[in-house]
C-alpha cells in the first residue's frame, strides 16, 4: 500500500502535466503562432551568446539522449545485446556528468548575460525568468543525482524503479509505488521535471519544436560569381536594346 499523497504525484499527476503539455501546445500553435519563437537577443548582446549557447545546447542534447537511454531502453534489451550492468554505469556516470556539467556551465552563462545586460534583462518576460529558475533547478539537481547518488554513495538502479515507471505510464499502466521508493533526490527531480513540461507550451522552449532540423536534407544552393559585367551565361548588352 502507498499513501494517497504518493498515488497523486507518480499515478495522477503524470498525466495533468501529460494532458496540459499536449494540449497547451496545440492551443499555442493555433493561437499564438507570432509567438512561436525563441525571442532572440543576440542583437543585445552576442559575446557570452557565442559560448553559452552551443555549450547549453550541445550539453542539453547529450543529456536528454542520456535521459532516452535510461529511461525508455529496458535493462534486459542493453544486458541482450552484452552490455554489463558495470559497463552501463561507467559510461553513464563519465558522459552522464560531462554533458551534465557542459548544459549546466552554458545555462549559467546565458544566466549572467541575462542579468548583467540590462536591454536582455528588460526584453525578459515573467515566463522566462521561471524558465530559468526550473532548468537551473532540474539540471542541478539531476546532476546532483548522477556525480552523487551514481558516483559517491555508489551506484543506483534506476533502470529497475524508474524506467518502468515512466515507461508505465504511457502504457496506461502506472505503478506510483515504483518511484514511491526512489530515493528524494531522485523524486525531486522528476517533480521538478513535470513542473518544466507543465510550462513549455506557455514559454519559450517551444521553439525546440521548430527546430530547423530540415536544413540537413535540403539541396545544396548554388551560387554564380559575377566576371566583370556578365552576369550568368549572357554577356550584357552595350547602348540601348530594343525591347
Amino acid at each position: 500500500m502507498i499513501s494517497p499523497i504518493d498515488a497523486m504525484l507518480w499515478g495522477v499527476l503524470p498525466y495533468v502535466v501529460l494532458a496540459v503539455f499536449i494540449g497547451g501546445t496545440i492551443w499555442r500553435y493555433r493561437y499564438d503562432k507570432f509567438g512561436w519563437t525563441s525571442r532572440s537577443s543576440q542583437l543585445h548582446e552576442s559575446r557570452l551568446l557565442r559560448v553559452g549557447s552551443p555549450l547549453f545546447h550541445c550539453g542539453l542534447l547529450l543529456v536528454v539522449g542520456g535521459h532516452v537511454l535510461g529511461l525508455l531502453v529496458p535493462k534486459a534489451l542493453t544486458e541482450f545485446f552484452g552490455v554489463t550492468e558495470q559497463s552501463y554505469h561507467v559510461v553513464s556516470l563519465l558522459m552522464g556528468t560531462v554533458a551534465g556539467c557542459a548544459a549546466l556551465a552554458g545555462l549559467v552563462v546565458l544566466l549572467w548575460r541575462r542579468l548583467r545586460t540590462e536591454a536582455v534583462r528588460r526584453s525578459s518576460s515573467r515566463s522566462d525568468r521561471l524558465t530559468y529558475v526550473l532548468l537551473l533547478a532540474v539540471m542541478s539537481v539531476g546532476l546532483w543525482t548522477t556525480v552523487v547518488d551514481n558516483g559517491v554513495r555508489g551506484p543506483y538502479d534506476y533502470r529497475e524503479s524508474i524506467g518502468p515507471w515512466f515507461r508505465d505510464i504511457f502504457l496506461l499502466q502506472p505503478h506510483p509505488e515504483l518511484m514511491a521508493d526512489a530515493p528524494l533526490d531522485y523524486r525531486l527531480h522528476a517533480l521538478l521535471a513535470l513542473a518544466l513540461f507543465a510550462l513549455w507550451p506557455f514559454s519559450r522552449l517551444v521553439h525546440a519544436f521548430s527546430a530547423p532540423v530540415h536544413y540537413l536534407f535540403r539541396p545544396y544552393i548554388v551560387y554564380r560569381s559575377r566576371s566583370g559585367d556578365r552576369v550568368g551565361t549572357r554577356r550584357a548588352p552595350r547602348g540601348w536594346q530594343r525591347p
